[in-house]
């Protein structure tokens, strides 16, 4: 062997060095002795804790809680020849891809295994290390290019949103991260696993492909453990069929025809299922043209507050309003809150809807004030959208408000959710004094349909409670909600704070809510949302009759 032969073999040192600068390591497992053996570069890769050699079960203890069942699945034997590409997480380490094949009969399996950004390229998903968008498409239009039946089948991960108002961004990271390693497991490669949104999944099956939209719901929709907390998520799926060929449609055509699927599935509730057809065009021509009229509606004038009245329950006085939005359409008439709200937040509306309804309403106050002197110190409750909270210059809007209307402090009252708080709470707290230091006053909406409140309540500004309306429509029949309706009005009483009691739909509720000492009652029991001129007739009957009127019973 001659001198430049000699330099360039290769040793097992020299091997080693390679894998080390490489940021990879070889692994070999041998089931039938329990043990798992490294070389390389084991610390960059987070196996430290584990190399040289370690067992199965530290090995699948050492991987994130929602991989380690893609740990398990690496470790059980298979047969040989059969090959290895897990996506792992390891505690203190980027995700990892695990590289290998099964040796001799099934009794040893071999690889490697790498930062997943070693064997990814760019067109990976950052995240979950499937096919971005872009990719996928480019091997749709490749795929369709050859005669053949296929199927495109599209999952939306449903309430992602809450998720990371719960979880947090970075844990719902994880979250679909491991959606992503269990897509990738339940397919093969040939089938282009994507990520082709923030919380969208696709996949391209031969037609007829067994149960495909069936084995991705199973897939994605396996609990996963993330800080502590189960989670069970839910997908709506899609699906369109497609000819390839020389008349195949194009990829981004295709993909708008499934993600117009995976909408309409959306419309039957979480974990629904759709195909496309036709007909879908033409309602999703309708959402195009509700978008615009929404837009619109803000310009002309058409987004306007009802008002539902608060009424004191021991002197039947009217204490007050909640303003709840209203689009007045010209052609639709009373378009539903629900039809448009989540329209809205899509659209990124909620913010100007939010300062809308704080202007309007607070403008009606001032008039109502006026107008009804003996109307006492009259308030008008405004909702804060999700995220409001942190929508900068709110505080701001608030002062310029209260200042121009002339407001007295506390009349205009802001309910913030649970939710917004439990995002930041250090945030919310100094929000919240600010907003109060204002001159607004400040209710927790839906109390009582979290428990996390409870810690943090005597900390915050707050001086007013809303019990859910769930607990007071069901405190005459079911012992449970009336304790806890019970227990909100007792702990309001502790901490100083004024209790509204939601959902009082009749006379009964009424007094059973007196009874518990509670402050204030809302519900159709007393009256709807009202139109404003509506609200200020029902407010001169109430202030000439010494009370609210109430319904003896529900309807």
């Amino acid at each position: 062997m001659s001198t430049r032969s000699r330099a360039l073999a290769w040793d097992p040192t020299t091997a080693i060095e390679a894998l080390a600068a490489a940021d990879a390591a070889l692994w070999i497992w041998t089931p039938a002795e329990d043990q798992i053996r490294f070389t390389g570069a084991t610390r960059s890769l987070g196996l430290g804790p584990l190399a040289p050699e370690c067992s199965g079960a530290a090995f699948a203890a050492l991987a994130m809680p929602q991989d380690r069942a893609l740990a398990d699945r690496l470790l059980k034997p298979q047969a040989e020849g059969t090959e290895i590409a897990v996506r792992l997480r390891m505690r203190g380490c980027e995700t990892c891809l695990w590289r290998g094949v099964w040796l001799e009969d099934g009794l040893r399996a071999a690889g490697v295994v790498a930062l997943e950004t070693k064997f990814a390229g760019v067109d990976r998903d950052a995240l979950t290390g499937l096919l971005d968008r872009r990719t996928f498409l480019v091997r749709v239009s490749e795929v369709l290019a050859q005669p053949g039946d296929y199927e495109l089948v599209a999952a939306d991960v449903d309430r992602l949103r809450r998720l990371n108002e719960a979880l947090g961004h970075e844990r719902a990271d994880l979250v679909l991260s491991a959606l992503g390693s269990r897509l990738a497991g339940a397919f093969a490669e040939d089938c282009a696993p994507a990520r082709i949104g923030e919380d969208e999944f696709a996949i391209l099956v031969p037609r007829g492909a067994t149960g495909a939209s069936e084995r991705m719901r199973e897939a994605l929709e396996q609990p996963i453990r993330v800080a502590g907390f189960d989670i069970y998520p839910t997908v709506s799926i899609g699906a369109v069929a497609a000819e390839g060929g020389p008349e195949a449609p194009d990829a981004a055509e295709l993909l708008r025809r499934v993600e117009l699927a995976v909408e309409q599935a959306k419309l039957t509730g979480r974990g629904g299922a759709a195909a496309y057809g036709r007909g879908l065009e033409t309602d999703s021509l309708s959402r195009l043209a509700l978008e615009s009229d929404l837009r619109n509606a803000f310009v002309r004038g058409e987004i306007e507050p009802f008002y539902q009245p608060i009424v004191n329950l021991k002197t039947g006085a009217v204490a007050g309003f909640e303003a709840l939005v209203r689009w007045r359409h010209p052609q639709r008439g009373l378009v539903p809150p629900d039809e448009f709200l989540t329209l809205a937040d899509e659209m990124g509306l909620m913010n100007d809807l939010g300062l809308l309804m704080m202007n309007q309403a607070a403008r009606q106050l001032a008039e109502w004030l006026k107008r009804h002197p003996t109307a006492g110190r009259l308030f008008c409750s405004v909702n804060l959208s999700v995220g409001e909270i942190e929508r900068p210059h709110l505080v701001e809007d608030v002062a310029r408000i209260i200042r121009e209307t002339g407001l007295p402090r506390g009349a205009l009252k802001l309910e913030v959710t649970e939710g917004d708080i439990m995002r930041d709470t250090a945030h919310a707290a100094e929000v919240l004094t600010q907003l109060r230091e204002a001159g607004a006053s400040l209710a927790l909406d839906d109390f009582g349909t979290g428990f996390s409140s409870l810690s943090y309540l005597a900390k915050l500004p707050f001086d007013t409670l809303k019990i859910d309306r769930y607990f007071v429509l069901t405190m005459n029949k079911d012992e449970g909600s009336a304790k806890i309706v019970k227990s909100v009005v007792n702990l309001g009483r502790d901490l100083s704070l004024e209790v509204v009691a939601e959902g009082v739909e009749n006379a009964e509720l009424a007094g059973l809510l007196l009874e518990a000492s509670c402050h204030y009652g809302q519900g159709f029991g007393y009256a709807p949302a009202l139109p404003a001129q509506e609200a200020e007739v029902y407010l001169n009957e109430s202030l000439a009759d010494g009370s609210a009127p109430i319904k003896a019973r529900s309807a």
